[in-house]
């Protein structure tokens, strides 16, 4: 058994790697991509969402994704619902986890959810109320944590408070991202060392998006500061639409081989994944955007 220390991928690519994908994307191939992941020594996988099928489209399926996948013990598959009624969806088909969403940019949470702030954790009190009544994990996050594509710089004081009033509500884990990504890593360190000054750091996550190609130096500068879990997708799937370059999250392949690289344990087969990314970018028509993943493939 390893003694190095343990860091816990979030793996997105299902849902937030998805969500913005243009062409339809069969139901039967995201079952496929899910149990490929479980696979590949994942604790985490964030299956899909279950939000209004007119916002997002793509994401329509979420209940016979959910159904049909192969649930391995030990692995947990959270799904992002918005509201109550969504809530209702993923209790219907035995979801056990799922996570709630808002921004520290007010500019954000208005041009996407058409609702303030305050508005979008009011619209979610009862979703958590449920939550906690039935006994079902509830996970945060805070998006433009280091930047918004209409506000520009995002103050700290607001992602602390955010994120605190989260914790405070009952969210046992708050993943901060950085939606358009334009952090580089002492904003990173600063930003998550803020938010760990009124949320203690266990139960914090980091979810950084790679257009401007910081990510991992993001990551490991919030690994100097006790981080210990990341968010990210598997192929470099995703990311925020309105970013410059819209590229996508940080590619987990290239997460989990910089971590093992540095000391760290995952329990992820990096082999494993890399052939999910590739067979992943090979369904939607391209070459993965993992660096790992072109590498690897390249070597077989």
């Amino acid at each position: 058994m390893s003694t190095a220390p343990f860091i816990r991928i979030v793996e997105v690519g299902a849902r937030d790697g998805l969500q913005n994908e243009k062409a339809n994307i069969a139901t039967a191939d995201k079952i496929e991509l899910i149990n490929r992941l479980s696979s590949c020594g994942l604790q985490t996988i964030e299956a899909t969402s279950f939000v209004s099928p007119k916002w997002v489209p793509q994401l329509a399926d979420a209940a016979e994704v959910f159904a049909g996948i192969t649930q391995k013990p030990g692995v947990n598959y959270p799904v992002l619902v918005p509201n109550l009624q969504g809530y209702e969806r993923a209790m219907a088909v035995g979801v056990k986890e799922i996570a709630v969403f808002t921004a520290a940019s007010e500019a954000f949470n208005l041009k996407n959810i058409n609702a303030s702030i305050d508005e979008s954790i009011a619209r979610f009190e009862p979703v958590m109320a449920r939550a906690l009544s039935d006994g079902i994990k509830v996970r945060g996050y805070v998006s433009t944590v280091l930047g918004c594509p209409y506000q520009g710089a995002v103050r700290i004081a607001d992602v602390v408070h955010v994120a605190e009033r989260l914790f405070q509500m009952g969210c046992y884990e708050i993943s901060l991202g950085d939606t358009i990504g334009v952090g580089t890593p002492a904003k990173a360190r600063a930003m998550l060392k803020a938010v760990a000054g009124s949320v203690p750091i266990a139960h914090l996550a980091i979810h950084f998006h790679d257009t401007y190609g910081q990510a991992l130096a993001n990551i490991l500068a919030c690994l100097e500061e006790d981080v210990r879990v990341i968010d990210s997708a598997v192929g470099g799937t995703g990311g925020c639409p309105y970013a410059k370059g819209a590229s996508g999250n940080v590619s987990s392949e290239d997460v989990v081989y910089m971590l093992h690289g540095v000391g760290f344990d995952t329990g992820i087969d990096i082999e494993s994944l890399s052939d999910t990314g590739r067979w992943l970018s090979a369904l939607l028509g391209r070459q993965t955007s993992s660096k790992v993943g072109k590498a690897l493939g390249a070597a077989d």
